[in-house]
């Protein structure tokens, strides 16, 4: 099938109205899509047992919404905070637990972090935190760590910054987007504001509670489940030899855009408490300006996918549409993909508009930054 021939259709396919997602998905990242996106492709290409894959994981919501339907999953991100972000939510603990493990660990007085963070946390709660910090980290030095740890772990990482009282720090930007420590403290200075207690418990026990709210019973055995089997890797998309040939039924993820997010600075205070170093994860990251830079990395991944996609089986590549719309990614990932073997079946434009046509190019009605979601559906046959 060549380029001209692959049917775009526009549609409004899922929206967040249509099927209300499950509140374990409530993890704020940069840059993610709707868990309906997912859930349209897991509904209309597996079964369950199926193993869903995301050679792009971020937060996790491919991962998270397959194993919620009874899928297997296997996930990939060449930062090591998608692992921390996503794994915790297979095993969750219950909300006792968490209140439990909390109450357990020793808060200390006037502990300082090795950066300066004055400018975000009142002095009692950055002591707070880095106790916090420190339990995790020495339990993780000791192989200590349970899954109780590693949901505390998660939950903190999302709540470092934000705008309102849910959050350890003072008002800033959006939990998905680090501001730097001198923009913070021009914030501070613009609203007239300083930095006051927020008790990290209680926090952290409020938001584990709102993530399991929803949960029912059979979404938790899911959970647990695809746990068991779950693959997490940490590294680059192009070579994921610990997946087997032919063993994925379902890929559904989003690459990095060209020059859209910088990961390292949204994510520089989750990976300080973390320990991760944030600027070896951005030299690893693909964020480009060259189109042609771009497109030989994922032409590499796509070679990839089509070695562990298994006959009969899909991929959902999101690619969104860039720099007002003058650059649709979709006319370059699709030769990418034939080259690799797959077979292009049909353009996805999802918008929120009720647009009821077929076979066109672009969505009028969404012409700026990344509005709409145009997936690539491919086939291996």
């Amino acid at each position: 099938m060549k380029n001209g021939t692959i049917p775009h259709r526009v549609d409004e396919f899922w929206t967040a109205k249509q099927r209300q997602a499950c509140s374990l998905h409530e993890v704020s990242y940069r840059a993610c899509f709707k868990p309906q996106l997912p859930r349209y492709f897991i509904d209309r290409y597996t079964k369950i047992g199926d193993v869903v894959y995301d050679p792009f994981t971020g937060r996790g919501t491919t991962i998270i919404e397959a194993a919620l339907c009874g899928r297997n999953v296997i996930s990939n991100d060449v930062s090591p905070l998608s692992r921390i972000l996503t794994e915790p939510r297979l095993q969750v603990p219950s909300a006792d637990e968490v209140a439990t493990r909390l109450e357990s660990i020793q808060f200390q007085s006037n502990l300082h972090a090795n950066i300066d963070l004055s400018m975000f946390y009142h002095p009692d709660t950055e002591s707070e935190i880095v106790s916090l910090q420190q339990y995790l980290r020495q339990h993780h030095v000791d192989h200590t760590e349970d899954f109780i740890d590693r949901w505390l772990r998660m939950v903190a990482t999302n709540r470092l910054t934000g705008h309102s009282p849910g959050f350890f720090s003072v008002y800033t930007l959006p939990p998905n987007q680090a501001t730097t420590q001198d923009q913070q403290k021009r914030i501070n200075e613009k609203r007239k504001q300083h930095p006051e207690y927020r008790a990290v418990r209680p926090i952290i026990l409020k938001k584990s509670r709102q993530l399991m709210k929803e949960l029912t019973k059979e979404q938790r055995r899911n959970l647990s489940q695809a746990a068991e089997r779950a693959i997490f890797l940490t590294g680059d998309a192009r070579a994921t030899e610990e997946i087997a040939d032919a063993s994925v039924q379902l890929t559904v993820t989003s690459p990095p855009f060209l020059d859209i997010v910088n990961y390292s600075a949204d994510n520089w205070l989750r990976c300080w408490f973390n320990t991760i170093d944030d600027r070896a994860i951005a030299k690893e990251i693909t964020v480009t300006s060259k189109l042609d830079e771009w497109c030989a990395v994922m032409g590499s991944v796509m070679q990839e996918l089509f070695r562990i996609t298994r006959e009969g089986g899909w991929v959902a590549f999101e690619v969104g549409e860039l720099r007002k719309g003058t650059v649709k990614l979709e006319e370059q990932v699709i030769p990418l993909a034939q080259a690799a073997g797959f077979e292009p079946t049909e353009v996805l434009i999802n918008t929120q508009k009720f647009t009821k046509t077929a076979n066109i190019w672009g969505v009028d009605n969404n012409t700026a930054g990344t509005n709409t979601n145009r997936i690539v559906v491919l086939s291996k046959e």
